[in-house]
């Protein structure tokens, strides 16, 4: 694992961007993370771009370890969502329900290769 420095200069120690990789080849890594409500992902940082897929609603909240106001998100079932690689946050189940999703990070860009 990694660490990152947060906002008040001490160490963050970063963890793995899903719970359980369900799925990996050379061109796509595949993660299952369910979280009860309540539940977080801790900080980490995706590398690589990424969609996530929610195979179970909920109501989440995204916090960046920069600081600031967090994202409240609601993710519906079969919803998807596509993301840049980027800042290092946490993501915590605010809501009532269970969460679970499938995340898919993009290991080459295929297509549009340069």
């Amino acid at each position: 694992m990694s660490t990152a420095i947060g906002p008040d200069g001490r160490p963050v120690e970063l963890g793995p961007v899903g719970q359980k990789i369900v799925f990996e080849n050379e061109q796509v890594r595949v993660w299952s993370i369910e979280l009860e409500p309540g539940a977080n992902q801790p900080w980490h940082h995706h590398e690589n771009p990424y969609m996530v897929i929610a195979l179970e609603a909920a109501d989440n909240r995204i916090d960046s370890l920069a600081g600031g106001d967090p994202r409240l998100v609601h993710e519906a079932v079969g919803g998807v969502v596509y993301r840049e690689p980027g800042e290092i946050h946490m993501l915590t189940n605010h809501g009532s329900t269970n969460y679970h999703c499938r995340l898919i990070e993009l290991k080459f860009p295929g297509e549009n290769r340069v």
